[in-house]
């Protein structure tokens, strides 16, 4: 970036406008304003597929020092609609660096601004919630105030709103496990990131990643020893099918593992529904109480929904899948963060325990869903699998 960049602006749905300079490539992107505390790993944070359909506002000041690598990415390209910095980084520091985060935004089309005041946007999200929004930069730029909200008004709602489609595998694919093998996962593709593949197979998995459409019957007919939904963008209310698919799962007593969007679907599942957070939780330091051990872990979040369900003592699934307790709680808000079934071999948590960027405090999770593999399965008892 230089002084020199073209002028844009910032439009949120409510009609505030934020004037800054353009930063990646020229033009408009529309999707919902979010913000993210994470003051590291923004290029894990722009290739989650979780970001989808989102403008994503770094909160942190100072982006772009590191540059960008062939390493880190969480996916085979940038996610996010559209990218909100303040101050970018002019040069490149860091010896792993292959170019700059401004020249990847610019090759792969992402529309972003830089130079606005971000703790001030970021405090209007939070007082009235995220909302709708819109990039407008270059020429763009100098359209009225009054079209530029009419474009943004015009965009898509997250609410209701069905992405896992547009992030899945098109095909299966399979990744040999690491090890000694304890068995087959199969990964439902909600928008998985590379880390958690790459911890799977570390655990002794064998990985199956299925794409976000595969049917019942083309699922068990791979005979999985357990089975992970992973995360993903867009409401949860809106993904019945998966819902019907994970309850087959608890039926036949598959070890089941959710994260993030598959903890939204272990609810909807179990019988609880699921709600919009006025500005969700995106970062990578969301204090959470694991009730099981008494401990608080520091932790990674990126999600909008979140799961209704009793936070004190034991509650009825109201499908009918026995007891459930919340098993994870947000020490900030009280929100649910992770779910477990005692009556069907089940669990999920809210946040990311893969994060790649860190913090690793709930990577442990990924171990308990191996010794509950090892606990109920022939395959994982050294049985055939």
């Amino acid at each position: 970036m230089t002084r020199h960049d073209p002028a844009a602006v910032l439009v949120l749905e409510d009609g505030s406008s934020y004037e800054g300079r353009a930063y990646g490539a020229l033009g408009t992107s529309l999707g919902e304003a979010v913000f993210s505390t994470g003051m590291t790993g923004y290029q894990e944070t722009i290739t989650d597929p979780s970001y989808a359909g989102q403008i994503v506002l770094m909160t942190a000041p100072h982006i772009g020092n590191t540059g960008v690598n062939d390493e880190d990415p969480e996916s085979g390209r940038i996610w996010v609609a559209g990218f909100v910095v303040r101050d970018p980084s002019r040069i490149v520091s860091n010896h792993r660096a292959t170019g700059s985060l401004d020249d990847d935004l610019v090759a792969q089309g992402i529309v972003g601004i830089s130079g606005i005041d971000t703790r001030a946007v970021t405090r209007r999200l939070r007082s009235v919630g995220v909302m709708r929004a819109g990039i407008f930069s270059g020429p763009d730029a100098a359209l009225g105030l009054a079209d530029q909200l009419d474009v943004v008004r015009g965009g898509e709602e997250m609410t209701g709103l069905n992405l896992s489609s547009r992030v899945s595998t098109p095909e299966l694919y399979r990744m040999p496990a690491e090890g000694e093998r304890i068995g087959a996962v199969a990964v439902l593709d909600l928008g998985v990131k590379s880390s958690t593949l790459r911890y799977l197979t570390a655990r002794g998995f064998e990985v199956i990643v299925v794409p976000e459409a595969v049917t019942v019957d083309a699922l068990f007919a791979l005979a999985p020893d357990a089975v992970f939904f992973s995360n993903g963008p867009g409401d949860p209310g809106a993904s019945d099918r998966h819902v019907e698919l994970l309850r087959e799962v608890l039926r036949r007593r598959v070890p089941f593992f959710g994260i993030c969007f598959g903890n939204q679907l272990l609810g909807r599942a179990l019988g609880y529904s699921t709600y919009k957070l006025p500005f969700g939780h995106r970062g990578i330091n969301q204090p959470v109480l694991d009730r099981s051990t008494g401990r608080t872990e520091i932790t990674a979040h990126n999600h909008g929904f979140a799961v209704d369900a009793p936070t004190e003592g034991i509650s009825q699934s109201p499908a009918g899948f026995g007891r459930v307790e919340v098993s994870h709680l947000n020490l900030n808000d009280n929100v649910v963060e992770g779910l477990k079934a005692l009556d069907v071999p089940a669990f999920s948590v809210q946040y990311h325990p893969e994060a790649a960027a860190g913090p690793h405090d709930a990577n442990y999770l990924f171990d308990r869903f191996r010794e509950l593999v090892i606990a109920t399965t022939p395959a994982g008892k050294g049985g055939e699998a």
